[in-house]
């Protein structure tokens, strides 16, 4: 099935806007499996649950063609007016009927969107166009990132503990199995070459605006601004100002740093 949670053009401008796109160090480690299990040349690269485009745009200097997919037309429509990425497609679709041919795709892959798919369909037609020797890589990031600045870290990271725990009655569990890092789905996949990289240690500067952003694009966020759009925007509005007042600043670009820990499921299709 497809959870049409990220269908608003609002919350697709909030994802293209302030959505973090995989580090390049993660990116390297799908690159580096495809090069040992397949080799090159690097053909189609598939990027399921693509919304905005942040990843697929990290993978087009690499494949001759790129094609995403996602169910929504409103993260499509952000995807597509993006300039520059010539070799990129978007399509409207799902992650668990696949308009490929069979033994087509060199690289199936999907960034923080896995934990959504249906996980015995979803198997099934990555098996069927994958390439022998192909790979599906399947990475994201569990939402325990730890924010810093200055001395007041844990005062930072309190603020951030208590905006998810408002969140918790509109959270899908689908978020778990994210928080997982889709360890039932990693058993279930059928290859015999699969293996997981699961502490890829990141981090980058964030302003205050951007984590607020960022914390807006989240599923459940949404879900809350749905059923409670006054408290919704004030709890975001609450947490921003806590937030600079904890930093003892005034501007909400005010830069802090943000550390993610990565994870990457790989398997090859047997040759």
């Amino acid at each position: 099935m497809s959870f049409l949670l990220f269908e608003g053009k609002h919350h697709a401008s909030i994802y293209q806007k302030y959505r973090i796109a995989p580090p390049q160090k993660v990116t390297d480690i799908v690159l580096n499996y495809l090069n040992q299990k397949k080799g090159k040349p690097h053909m189609l690269a598939v990027d399921l649950g693509c919304g905005t485009g942040q990843n697929s745009r990290l993978l087009a200097p690499h494949f001759q063609e790129v094609v995403g997919i996602d169910v929504s037309e409103s993260q499509l429509e952000e995807a597509r007016a993006v300039s520059g990425y010539p070799n990129i497609t978007y399509r409207k679709g799902t992650a668990e009927e696949l308009p490929f041919p069979d033994s087509s795709v060199d690289l199936l892959t999907a960034a923080s969107a896995a934990h959504w798919f249906d996980q015995a369909r979803f198997l099934v037609e990555a098996a069927r166009v994958l390439k022998p020797g192909g790979c599906m890589a399947l990475l994201g990031y569990t939402d325990s990132f730890s924010l810093r600045y200055g001395s007041c870290d844990d005062r930072l990271n309190l603020i951030h503990a208590e905006f998810k725990k408002s969140l918790l009655p509109y959270t899908s569990t689908r978020v778990a199995v994210a928080d997982s890092k889709l360890q039932d789905l990693y058993a279930a996949i059928p290859f015999p070459e699969k293996e997981r990289v699961d502490c890829v240690q990141v981090s980058q500067p964030i302003s205050v605006r951007a984590l607020v952003g960022f914390l807006e694009s989240f599923s459940m966020y949404q879900a809350y601004s749905r059923a409670e759009p006054q408290a919704a925007s004030s709890l975001l509005l609450d947490t921003q100002n806590r937030l600079l007042k904890e930093m003892g600043v005034t501007s909400p670009d005010t830069e802090m740093e943000i550390h993610l820990g990565y994870f990457c499921v790989l398997a090859s299709k047997p040759k």
